[in-house]
C-alpha cells in the first residue's frame, strides 16, 4: 500500500508523508518541494546544460515556462547552485534548548556523509565534486525552543524560517564565512518536532528571491533536515542519507516528482520521486538538465521516419545514453536504459524506460510520467519503500510503446547481452 500524500503550494514548501504498516515494515515514502526561482543571476549558477548542440539537439531541448515552479524545461534557470564542477556545501548542525543534540553533533554529520557525496559522484559520473565542510563542529544552540519558531509544513521563509535562519547566522558568524559556500546543509537535531512517520519537515528553499542575508549574500540554496527518515526496515544507517540528496536535487534545480496522490506518477525511477529505502538514480534527462551528459550522448528523434539508436545503460559511464522525441514545445519522450548498476540498487527488471517529460507542470504536480510496460502488474518486488507496481515498467525486446494520437511508435528491437539496447523510434 502507498501512504497518502499532501503538498502545499508555498515559496518553499515540505512534504508530509502518511505511514502505513505492512507486515513487519512501515513502507513509507518521501517528499520535497523548493520555492520559486530568483528572477536574476546570482552567486550560484545553475549547471552548463546550455553548452548541448543547440542545431542538432535544438527540436529536443524542451524549453524552461516562466511562471512554473521548477519547470522541467532545459536550460535550468540562474539562481540555483552550479551542478558540475567542485560545490561547496556548507553543514551546520543545530539543537533547541527543549530538544539538545543527543550525542555528537559530527554523529548527526555521519548520517549523510560520506555518503551523499558518493551519491552525486556516483550519478554524475565524476561531474559533481560534492566537498562537504563543516567549519563548526559542535551543535549550534537555538536561542528559542522549537516549537516557539512556528516551524510547519509548507513554512516559506516567513516568519518562523526568517528567525530561525537569523539565529543559525548569528550562532554560526564568528566562525564561518557564507560567501565560501555554494549550498547550506542544516542538519536539525532529530529529537526536535514531530517523527518522520507522523509529518516530514524537511524542505529546501532554492533559487528563493526572499531569502535572508548572511555576509551580505543570500541563503538562497539552503536544505533543513529534520527527523531520521527511518522506514523501520533496519537499513537505514545504509539508505537513511538519501533525504539529503533528494533536497539537494532541489538547489539544482530539480523538482519533485511525486504529485499529491503518491509516487504513482514515476516510482522509484527517480530520486526526486522517492528517496527512503533502497538506493535510486536520476532519470537521464535531469543529468542532461544538470550537465552531467554530453550532446553526443543525446539523440534527437524530430523529424518524420524511422530512426534506431543503440542506448547504452544509463549507470555506465559513456556512449549514447537517451533518445529523445519531441512533441510540442513544452513536452515529449525520453527513452533510456536502466539496469541495476551504479546507484540503481533497487531495479529489478532492466530494459528500456520510456516516460514523458512536460515544462508546463510545477513541481509536485507532475511533470515526468513513466510508461508501464506491464500495467497492472503488481511489479516485480516486494523491497519496502518502492513503488511496486512501476518496478517492472521498462520495455523489453519485442515490446512497444504506441503514443496513437501523436502517431509516435517506440519499439524495443533487441539487447546485445551486455546491457545494449537497440530502440527504434518511428513518427508517422
Amino acid at each position: 500500500m502507498q501512504p497518502t500524500r499532501h503538498r502545499i503550494r508555498t515559496s518553499g514548501s515540505s512534504r508530509r508523508i502518511g505511514a502505513l504498516a505492512a507486515l513487519a515494515a512501515v513502507a513509507l515514502a518521501a517528499l520535497t518541494t523548493a520555492s520559486a526561482t530568483l528572477p536574476t543571476t546570482s552567486r550560484a549558477s545553475a549547471g552548463p546544460v546550455a553548452a548541448a548542440d543547440r542545431s542538432a539537439l535544438g527540436p529536443c531541448r524542451i524549453a524552461s515556462t516562466l511562471g512554473i515552479q521548477m519547470s522541467e524545461g532545459v536550460p535550468t534557470p540562474p539562481g540555483y547552485s552550479r551542478s558540475i564542477g567542485e560545490v561547496r556545501a556548507l553543514n551546520l548542525m543545530i539543537d533547541f534548548p527543549d530538544a539538545e543534540g543527543s550525542g555528537p553533533a559530527m554523529d548527526r554529520l555521519a548520517e549523510f556523509f560520506p555518503q551523499t557525496a558518493d551519491w552525486f559522484r556516483t550519478s554524475s559520473y565524476g561531474r559533481l565534486s560534492y566537498r562537504t565542510h563543516t567549519p563548526v563542529t559542535d551543535w549550534l544552540r537555538m536561542p528559542m525552543a522549537f516549537a516557539a519558531y512556528g516551524i510547519e509544513r509548507g513554512s516559506p521563509y516567513e516568519p518562523g524560517y526568517r528567525r530561525l535562519v537569523q539565529d543559525i547566522v548569528q550562532a554560526a558568524d564568528s566562525r564561518v564565512d557564507f560567501r565560501a559556500y555554494d549550498l547550506v546543509n542544516v542538519l536539525v537535531t532529530p529529537n526536535a518536532g514531530p517523527s518522520a512517520l507522523d509529518t516530514v519537515l524537511s524542505v529546501t528553499f532554492s533559487g528563493n528571491d526572499e531569502a535572508p542575508l548572511a555576509d551580505g549574500v543570500p541563503l538562497a540554496n539552503t536544505s533543513f533536515i529534520y527527523s531520521r527518515q527511518d522506514d523501520g526496515s533496519g537499513s537505514y544507517s545504509e539508505t537513511g542519507y538519501r533525504v539529503l540528496p533528494h533536497e539537494n536535487g532541489h538547489v539544482f534545480g530539480l523538482p519533485d516528482l511525486y504529485t499529491s496522490e503518491g509516487a504513482g506518477a514515476v516510482g522509484h525511477w527517480d530520486i526526486m520521486s522517492e528517496d527512503w529505502g533502497a538506493n535510486n538514480d536520476l532519470l537521464g534527462w535531469h543529468k542532461w538538465k544538470l550537465g552531467w551528459l554530453d550532446a553526443d550522448q543525446i539523440g534527437c528523434a524530430s523529424a518524420p521516419g524511422t530512426t534506431e539508436y543503440a542506448l547504452t545503460p544509463l549507470a555506465i559511464a559513456g556512449g549514447p545514453k537517451m533518445a529523445i522525441v519531441p512533441l510540442t514545445k513544452n513536452g515529449g519522450y525520453a527513452v533510456e536504459v536502466r539496469t541495476r548498476a551504479g546507484n540503481d540498487e533497487a531495479v529489478c527488471q532492466p530494459g528500456v524506460l520510456i516516460y514523458r517529460v512536460q515544462s508546463d507542470v510545477d513541481t509536485g504536480q507532475g511533470p515526468v510520467a513513466i510508461s508501464d510496460s506491464a500495467r497492472n502488474s503488481g511489479g516485480c518486488t516486494r523491497r519496502p519503500n518502492v513503488h511496486a507496481e512501476l518496478s517492472d515498467a521498462p520495455y523489453q525486446p519485442g515490446q512497444s510503446f504506441v503514443d496513437q494520437q501523436n502517431g509516435i511508435r517506440i519499439a524495443v528491437i533487441q539487447e546485445d547481452g551486455e546491457g545494449t539496447y537497440r530502440v527504434r523510434v518511428t513518427r508517422s
